[in-house]
């Protein structure tokens, strides 16, 4: 609990700080740094001759997450924290230096062991998640940027599936999961221009998601019982991620 608070402190700071250096951006007045904006007048690519719009990027995620179980009395088995090696694309549009959206797909493989009894179970669930995220930057064309992102996420169950040694006894444990789910995506990271055209950046940073819906899903067969708790999907990552900005 007490590093969770400390890693939401860390995005908290983070992200207000680079919303206070965009509105410093934004409100400088050298014409050489920002064209006037007036009203009615939209932004294009000839108002920042320097920004790059597209943006692709590969990443790996090691992603931190836990899973409560129950066991075959109804009680509840908590989890420890596990580390699974997740790996992801990305795709952003940048509409300033500023300002952007950006995209991603993710896969991980979070797989838990627990004991219930006499009863040793490995349980696996694989999950893809795609995140669509309003992107604030100090600015894109510098050689050091920090970014916040915050938005949704829309997370698909590709597979799950447990395994169990020992005596199980009268009812089969079985993983009954929802196929999907949809939740809160945010983070903040800093990211290095490699090159003079700032065009190829390594991005480091941090990811935390807060599911809305529910993971288990009812039970259809009377002797089994679903191992999966009446409880959100939480995950917190840290990334690497290179870009490629055109």
């Amino acid at each position: 609990m007490r590093t969770m608070k400390i890693i939401h402190s860390i995005v908290v700071a983070v992200l207000s700080t680079t919303i206070s250096l965009s509105a410093v951006k934004a409100s400088d007045n050298d014409p050489k740094k920002k064209p006037e904006v007036k009203i009615g007048m939209s932004m294009n690519r000839e108002d920042y001759p320097d920004l790059r719009i597209v943006e692709l990027g590969v990443h790996y995620m090691p992603t931190f997450y836990s899973m409560d179980f129950n066991n075959s009395n109804g009680e509840v088995i908590e989890g420890s924290v596990t580390m699974a090696h997740g790996f992801g694309g990305m795709l952003a549009i940048n509409f300033s230096p500023h300002i952007g959206i950006q995209g991603e797909i993710d896969y991980y493989n979070a797989s838990q062991s627990y004991k219930d009894q006499n009863v040793s179970n490995d349980v696996e669930i694989k999950y893809l998640d795609i995140p669509v995220m309003l992107s604030l930057n100090t600015n894109k064309t510098a050689r050091v940027n920090l970014n916040a992102v915050v938005g949704p996420q829309f997370g698909i169950n590709v597979g799950s599936d447990i395994s169990s040694s020992g005596s199980t006894g009268t009812a089969t444990a079985v993983v009954e999961a929802k196929k999907g789910d949809i939740g809160a995506a945010f983070g903040a990271g800093v990211e290095f221009a490699l090159n003079q055209n700032h065009n190829i950046r390594l991005d480091l940073g941090y990811r935390g998601f807060y599911g809305f819906v529910k993971m288990d899903a009812e039970q259809t067969d009377s002797d089994t019982y679903n191992v999966m708790v009446d409880a959100n999907r939480k995950t917190n990552a840290a990334y690497v991620r290179i870009t490629f900005l055109f």
